[in-house]
């Protein structure tokens, strides 16, 4: 029996239902062979019974033996379909490793990127934000050169004195001008009469415009508009007093804001004041239309030194016609001249043919008195008649 329980151990479960059917058989059997023992014992002799037993013993036996070939046949079936499955499981891990290779190279290919991306927005928001701090540095100094009057009237200059040499050509302005009633001007425009020099100068009612956006009543924007409009009119006083000189500039300056949105509020919202600016003859232009005004005043110096450059043209067009007039009256002397040399050479040429052929003429004559000779030797000069 050991040998089948080691076989049924290692057959598993298939096995062990085999053989818990084969137990069942033999279970049966033992209760035919009691039955049969307790009708031996009632109605037939003893070795009837033995015979029955022994029947009972070999047919056990053999039942034992087809029991062991099953089991066999069982375990090398189960082995079978173990080693198939092990197999089918060795290909399947074999594919779910190889699909996981190739899924943790793409993801790794896909995290190197992705982290070398990362790397260079990181290096570019470092970029970013080292320009914000320099950018936010620049606005607080912007700020502290605001607060100050001088500083914040230097840097009205400073943007001025960008703007005027960005538009007009060297020699038509001068910064920082000498007025003839000792005032100095920020600007002075070099402009032909009419019009005349033109003035800028450069005001930044500051206070007042903070004042006038940081107010929330109504109380506080009254008060407020009111400040930025007395400002902006005493500005304009100063300028037309001072800048605006009978018989010396233009009948007008102009009021220079470095600063677009004050402009534009004062325009916006005091329409009144620019109409002031107007009358008083003094016309309020922020950087752009600056840009815009001097481009018109460039236009105007071009046109100016045109009309200069145009009678200095028509002027040297006298002096070169007159000298046109002389070189022609040269050249007809210099030809009157070459014709008479031409003449000369002509009369000279013609003396030369006769000199050639007297010449010839004499070498023909016959100078020894021959025959043929002429009839009146003795007419000849003797230096003729004599041998040469």
């Amino acid at each position: 029996m050991e040998p089948v329980l080691a076989q049924l151990q290692a057959a598993g479960p298939l096995a062990w239902a085999a053989a818990g059917a084969v137990l069942l058989v033999l279970v049966l059997l033992l209760m035919s062979v009691r039955a049969a023992n307790r009708a031996a014992r009632a109605s037939g002799p003893v070795m009837a019974q033995v015979a029955q037993l022994g029947r009972t013993v070999q047919d056990l036996g053999a039942g034992q033996q087809r029991l062991a070939g099953g089991l066999s046949q069982v375990s090398e079936a189960q082995a079978r379909a173990q080693l198939s499955t092990l197999e089918t499981l060795e290909r399947r891990l074999e594919e779910v490793q190889r699909q996981m290779a190739d899924s943790l190279h793409g993801t790794s290919v896909r995290t190197t990127r992705s982290l070398t991306e990362l790397q260079e927005r990181l290096a570019t928001i470092d970029k970013a934000q080292a320009n914000i701090e320099r950018l936010s540095g620049n606005v607080l100094s912007l700020q502290d050169i605001l607060a100050n009057k001088q500083t914040r009237g230097a840097f009205g200059e400073i943007q001025l004195k960008g703007i005027v040499e960005a538009a007009l050509p060297a020699g038509a302005y001068t910064f920082q001008a000498q007025m003839p009633n000792g005032r100095r001007a920020d600007c002075l425009i070099h402009m032909p009469h009419p019009p005349g020099p033109i003035c800028i100068d450069a005001k930044f009612p500051l206070e007042s415009y903070e004042a006038l956006m940081a107010a929330t009543t109504e109380a506080e924007k009254t008060a407020a508009a009111r400040a930025f409009r007395t400002a902006v009119r005493t500005h304009i006083r100063h300028i037309a007093e001072r800048y605006v000189l009978e018989g010396e500039t233009a009948d007008g300056a102009l009021m220079f804001l470095p600063s677009e949105a004050v402009y534009a509020e004062l325009h916006a919202r005091f329409g009144d004041v620019v109409r002031e600016g107007f009358a008083a003859r003094v016309w309020i232009v922020s950087p752009t239309t600056c840009m815009a005004t001097l481009n018109t005043l460039r236009a105007v110096l071009r046109d100016a030194r045109m009309r200069d450059e145009a009678g200095r043209i028509r002027r040297e067009l006298g002096l070169l016609a007159r000298d046109v007039d002389r070189l022609g009256q040269r050249a007809a002397n210099l030809d009157r001249h070459f014709a008479q040399v031409t003449r000369d050479v002509a009369e000279i040429r013609l003396s030369a043919d006769k000199a050639g052929t007297r010449a010839r003429k004499l070498e023909d004559m016959d100078f020894d008195g021959g025959e043929d000779g002429p009839a009146d030797a003795g007419a000849l000069p003797a230096m003729v008649r004599s041998e040469p």
